[in-house]
């Protein structure tokens, strides 16, 4: 039987949601406190499979207001998350070039930085204990939305179902995408791929070189090169490691986007560099280590269907560089505001619900995700001379309209003024 939380009183809205990643997760989660009955499919079998992907990922404060709203989750995270307020810059050669401090940001919300897998159990386990309805092994084959009778839906293993309203979350590859923009689009390649590695610092914590990542509590490095950059860090009280560096993509778009790394394979882009991060990757253990490309796309039309029933989410409308750090926190605002569009509209006026979703998130989405390529460049390219002369203009921007931001209470202020534009633009075809 599910626990028993905070919720409004039901809504008649039936909700469809496809993908049990964060956003797909998200989305279910906030649409069930608004009341709306939602059923999640998800296409793997065990969701350890999903569970077993990736190392860190982050979630900023504008993310995080979210998890604050479900009860016991934002603890729950906090306790495997990284313990740091500042992120350490290098140049590749070693030499210090300054510490960015974060401690600021406490006042706008909580940063949660931790193993990719370990915070989705969290949120994972949420949504079952809310008793959200939760179909793993359901392939999603199509999409479909009707004028008559009003609804959208989805083909599962041959088999329809409908609803009032579908949410397409399943990353950058979703099969909503086709009906959207009608029509298919591969991803493309960024020019760029990232090493990824976790690993127990039992590992390192004997080498003298690299001891201090793991011997004083969580840590939090960054190394900046040609073309290249490099972030170290520590967790759980220095227990666990993992590093990230981005190079060229060597590989081919149409090829699997993620590929089993080789440490002596990593080492080969970084010649010349200090031995801080030669002795890490040396340091990964075989299996720890994978090669992930980093595809994007050109920023969408819409993130509606032509009907108003179907809308994209999270990486399925707007995957993000890792340089952007608001992936993640973006695709929750994602599930925030469209739950609540949901609850203002009612039964009667989804399509109106879905057209302010878009008109409140487009634009804030886009200049977020925008920053991404503009921090890559900004390390990759870095011109050295003026950097040593004003160490802070290699630190990471941190806006204050970005992260001092509440998607819920921002989407209740501006969601009357946003349908009323609509109606004018409506009035005027």
């Amino acid at each position: 039987m599910a626990a028993h939380f905070p919720r409004l009183p039901p809504s008649g809205i039936k909700v469809i949601v496809v993908g049990a990643g964060f956003a797909g997760l998200a989305a279910a989660i906030e649409c069930d406190r608004k009341g709306h009955s939602v059923t999640l499919f998800e296409k793997v079998d065990d969701i350890e499979e999903i569970m077993r992907i990736g190392d860190i990922i982050s979630f900023d404060p504008n993310g995080s207001k979210a998890f604050e709203r479900w009860p016991g989750v934002v603890d729950e995270m906090e306790a495997i998350a990284r313990q740091t307020t500042w992120l350490d810059l290098f140049h590749h050669e070693g030499k210090f070039v300054t510490r960015q401090s974060f401690a600021h940001e406490k006042e706008w919300g909580r940063r949660i930085n931790g193993h990719r897998g370990q915070l989705h159990n969290i949120i994972y386990r949420h949504a079952v204990a809310r008793g959200i309805d939760i179909r793993l092994g359901s392939r999603v084959e199509d999409y479909f939305e009707t004028d008559y009778p009003p609804q959208a839906g989805v083909v599962v293993n041959g088999e329809r179902y409908a609803a009032d309203v579908v949410i397409a979350a399943e990353g950058v590859r979703s099969r909503g995408r086709k009906i959207v923009l009608g029509s298919e689009e591969n991803p493309k390649s960024s020019g760029y791929a990232v090493y990824r590695a976790w690993f127990p610092a039992d590992r390192i914590r004997d080498n003298p070189v690299i001891r201090h990542l793991v011997v004083n509590g969580d840590s939090h490095q960054g190394f900046i090169g040609p073309d290249i950059h490099f972030l170290a860090s520590s967790i759980k009280n220095g227990t666990e490691v993992n590093w990230v560096f981005t190079h060229i993509d060597d590989g081919n778009i149409e090829e699997s986007w993620q590929f089993p790394g080789k440490p002596e394979e990593a080492l080969k882009y970084l010649e010349g560099w200090c031995p801080v991060v030669h002795e890490l990757v040396k340091a990964t253990p075989e299996g720890r280590l994978i090669d992930h490309k980093l595809v994007y796309r050109d920023p969408l039309p819409t993130f509606i269907s032509p009907k108003a029933r179907i809308t994209l989410i999270g990486d399925s409308a707007h995957p993000f560089l890792p340089t952007s750090i608001q992936g993640a926190s973006q695709s929750i605002e994602d599930g925030v505001v469209l739950a609540t569009c949901l609850e203002l509209s009612g039964r009667k006026d989804i399509p109106t619900a879905l057209r302010a979703y878009e008109k409140l998130r487009y634009e804030r989405v886009h200049r977020a995700q925008a920053m991404g390529p503009q921090t890559r460049e900004r390390w990759h390219k870095a011109d050295w001379n003026k950097v040593w002369k004003n160490p802070e203009m290699i630190h990471l921007v941190r806006e204050t309209w970005l992260l001092n931001f509440d998607a819920e209470s921002d989407a209740y202020e501006r969601y009357p003024q946003v349908v009323a534009e609509l109606e004018r633009v409506k009035a005027r075809l």
